[in-house]
């Protein structure tokens, strides 16, 4: 669905350009948008690769296991279906921290694997678990501690402070990760109630 809006924005765009006789700057806004592009994409290669590194190095010192560790009471009573010594709970809990850290590309191989195996939990069904709800809704908000994609587009654009978005970032995604939960919650107990 999201291909057809996609291309139907775009040829109503050109439709458009051509009936008002502004095709120059169509095409001028396309060869700008893709010279930007891979600028900014060469700007995250940096910052995703430092980065990543450090969460790579935070893994080897057994960083990331201890902050697992002690994020796992609170996952364990969000996600109470999932056995704690699952792999998908480890896979859950790999993907919340990266999230943390403003690591989305390090995170979805992670959440990949943790639908998988709550997949499986599910018997292989089509029709997604509790469990795959809720970790879909909480991956979406995804509470953010470093916002490291923004901050590499930031400083991309010499921003005078890029890393001062650290602080509404916080506030914004714990707010948005609770109303998920809360929301998640609501439906499931609402839909609980009618099977009553």
């Amino acid at each position: 669905m999201i291909n057809i809006i996609w291309v139907a924005m775009t040829v109503i765009g050109i439709i458009f350009a051509m009936i008002n006789g502004t095709m120059d700057k169509v095409n001028e806004a396309i060869f700008l948008g893709a010279k930007e592009a891979v600028t900014i994409c060469i700007g995250f290669i940096s910052i995703l690769v430092f980065w990543l590194g450090l969460m790579r190095i935070a893994q080897d010192a057994g960083l990331l296991e201890k902050l697992a560790v002690l994020f796992k009471p609170f996952v364990k009573r969000i996600f109470p279906e999932v056995p704690s010594d699952h792999p998908a709970m480890g896979y859950m809990l790999s993907n919340m921290i990266a999230n943390m850290f403003g690591l989305g590309n390090a995170a979805t191989p992670m959440g990949i694997k943790a639908m998988e195996q709550l997949r499986e939990l599910n018997g292989g069904k089509v029709e997604a678990s509790r469990s795959m709800v809720t970790f879909l809704a909480i991956n979406t908000a995804s509470i953010t501690i470093i916002p490291t994609t923004v901050i590499a587009i930031r400083m991309n654009y010499e921003s005078a402070a890029p890393t001062e978005i650290v602080g509404p970032t916080l506030v914004a995604t714990g707010c948005s990760t609770i109303a998920a939960i809360l929301i998640d919650r609501f439906f499931y107990y609402r839909r609980m109630g009618r099977r009553r």
